[in-house]
């Protein structure tokens, strides 16, 4: 059985930059998620994935963001060709949009990975958002659950689990959450009837792993606190909507966060009940975070007990894993 420290290891994915995602792996790591750079060749890139899977102690979650579009990681080997994003797929029918992400599952599968955050289930209703745009399906939340659960179903039937993403909804937002924090300010009766409305229905359908967004809700705390360490919007997620999966952050050095301070950041996001955390890299900073928390957890009963909580949930979803 995992000891404290490597059931907290267990709730990080680390990006290969910096190097200490080797020896990460061997504390228990969580995941490895990759990027365009990690990306020069088929070959170079499965030998990747393996040395991933030869250092680690669990199945790691092998991730991407491969949503098709602006986020498509595989660049560098497709020699031109692209996936199309998620509201020019659909434009084309379902049968497109079908056998597009069959595509995908395929090549994911193919170099060895497991997990793909995607489908992108936002609902792009403010045409000056600078972050979702054609990343969403559609500003129609219907066509958004159409669409979503049908990518989400084909990624499954392919081995590949999804990861709906940004809960609650960034389809409003009118700045960039990798530079600053923003805030939907639309009602939350609103924010419910248009943004929620795909989470819900996603995790009807049973979704497995729901990203949290660095978004700033009113109506979930009166401070200034990310949705990603809001014990309020994690407690809807869990209580209202009923998610019974895991939870992720999207990466947590986005400026949206980053300003609470790393440390701090992921012990309210323990506190909160967020399962895992990814940082896009693995330096020595980043590996020293998880380390200090280690420390803190220690003497520290609900911090513990988030720790073995977390640790239940990733286990259970990493059985599905093939």
């Amino acid at each position: 059985m995992p000891n404290l420290k490597q059931k907290l290891y267990q709730m990080f994915i680390l990006g290969t930059e910096g190097d200490g995602y080797i020896d990460a792996l061997k504390n228990n790591l969580g995941g490895i998620i990759f990027f365009t750079h990690d990306i020069q060749s088929e070959n170079q890139f499965k030998m990747l994935t393996k040395k991933c899977l030869e250092n680690a102690v669990t199945t790691p979650f092998l991730s991407i963001d491969q949503e098709g579009g602006r986020v498509e990681r595989t660049e560098n080997i497709h020699n031109g060709k692209k996936y199309l994003s998620a509201k020019f797929a659909y434009a084309k029918g379902l049968d497109f949009l079908k056998a597009q992400t069959e595509d995908i599952a395929h090549e994911l599968k193919n170099y060895g990975l497991n997990l793909n955050f995607a489908p992108c289930i936002d609902v792009n209703t403010n045409p000056n958002n600078p972050i979702i745009g054609e990343r969403a399906f559609s500003s129609n939340p219907d066509d958004v659950i159409e669409g979503g659960k049908l990518v989400a179903t084909v990624y499954r039937d392919n081995d590949i689990l999804p990861c709906i993403k940004h809960f609650p909804g960034h389809g409003d937002a009118d700045s960039d959450s990798h530079k600053t924090l923003p805030e939907i300010k639309i009602p939350f009766e609103e924010l419910e009837q248009f943004h929620i409305k795909p989470f819900k229905s996603l995790i009807e359908d049973g979704i497995e792993m729901v990203m949290v967004a660095h978004l700033f809700i009113p109506h979930f705390e009166k401070n200034v606190i990310p949705t990603s360490l809001s014990k309020n919007a994690i407690d809807y997620l869990r209580n209202t909507l009923n998610f019974e999966g895991v939870t992720v952050s999207d990466d947590m050095i986005m400026k949206g966060v980053s300003k609470f301070g790393s440390v701090k950041a992921c012990e309210m996001g323990i506190r909160a009940g967020l399962n895992m955390f990814i940082y896009r890299n693995s330096n020595p900073e980043t590996i020293s975070i998880i380390e200090e928390i280690y420390k803190m957890a220690l003497d520290d009963v609900e911090l513990s007990q988030n720790i073995e909580k977390s640790f239940e949930k990733i286990s259970k979803l990493k059985e599905k894993i093939k």
